[in-house]
């Protein structure tokens, strides 16, 4: 009896003994506060961005040459003579982005399946390296790829007297070789997640494995690959040197993919890179045109949150 009392004080005493007072950690302190400096200034620089943008945009939109009306309707840009329709630089920009998604949506979604279901691991750690390294060539490089390959190969199809030098079709369908990693990475990714127990189930009730892959686990990593595609989208939106070199140096009303027409970016480019006084109306409206540029890529990155948040399946 005095064994078991005395072992019994021993572990009151040892209770007392232990705090449970929060120690001073340091180290996590400071990497604590490094990543809250980081995402504060991450934020700082986007309101910036946001601030410039929309505070030159109205000095745009105060001139008197300039009818907020005719810039969405107007098929005419040129700020000198005093048209500004943006219509011509948002068509060319949707044109190059559709042709670069029709591409870069079916590869991309290919490749993933064949990473994610079919390849074994050291094929999928060799193969996806690969894949990602495209992302990592410097977009003036598929510029000057598209004005010396796709082009003469466009002509050689279509014909000479039918494709231009500086064309819509071939920025995009370089633009989609650029885009395919991109699509690829993250719907492999959204692949992986899907649990293997629903892999296994569509197995033992007989279906084969492409039918697992297309009827089981790629409607289950929907919103995924959901994401990728608009992730996709709005890199198409906001690339700048393949339009810049290939697509053309002129804004230009047309649906024909195989005429020259200038993008968004490539006019920012062009126009910021030039001789223009800094005040003058041609230079402003390079900021209605990144503020507009802005707002689209915003809004492709609220319906992909909306659409992750409202499909994603959680198991």
């Amino acid at each position: 009896m005095a064994v078991i009392t005395q072992s019994s004080g021993a572990q009151a005493s040892a209770r007392e003994r232990i705090s449970l007072k929060k120690r001073p950690r340091p180290g996590e302190t400071i990497i604590q506060s490094l990543l809250f400096v980081s995402g504060f200034i991450s934020i700082l620089t986007t309101i910036g961005i946001v601030l410039v943008l929309v505070s030159e945009a109205l000095i745009f939109f105060a001139s008197p040459e300039v009818s907020l009306i005719e810039f969405f309707t107007d098929t005419v840009w040129a700020p000198e003579a005093g048209r500004v329709g943006i219509l011509p630089l948002v068509t060319s920009t949707l044109i190059t982005s559709v042709i670069a998604m029709i591409i870069a949506l079916p590869i991309g979604l290919s490749a993933a399946i064949f990473l994610s279901e079919y390849a074994s691991p050291r094929a999928r750690g060799y193969l996806k390296p690969i894949l990602e390294l495209l992302a990592g060539i410097p977009t003036i490089v598929y510029g000057f790829f598209a004005v010396t390959f796709m082009t003469p190969l466009l002509k050689n199809i279509f014909g000479a007297d039918v494709v231009e030098f500086y064309n819509m079709a071939s920025a995009g369908l370089v633009m989609s070789v650029m885009i395919v990693p991109i699509v690829a990475s993250m719907s492999e990714d959204a692949l992986s997640a899907v649990p293997r127990a629903l892999r296994e189930g569509s197995y033992g009730l007989g279906a084969t494995r492409l039918e697992t892959s297309l009827k089981i686990v790629v409607p289950a990593a929907a919103s995924g690959i959901a994401a990728a595609l608009i992730v996709g989208i709005s890199r198409a939106f906001g690339e700048t040197m393949i339009v810049a070199l290939a697509a053309g140096a002129g804004p230009n009303f047309t649906f024909n993919p195989f005429q020259a027409a200038e993008t968004m970016t490539g006019h920012i480019a062009r126009i910021s890179s030039g001789d223009l006084s800094f005040d003058s109306l041609d230079y402003i409206s390079i900021f209605s045109i990144g503020l507009l540029l802005f707002i689209m890529t915003l809004t492709l990155n609220m319906i992909s949150r909306w659409f992750v948040r409202r499909y994603r399946e959680v198991y």
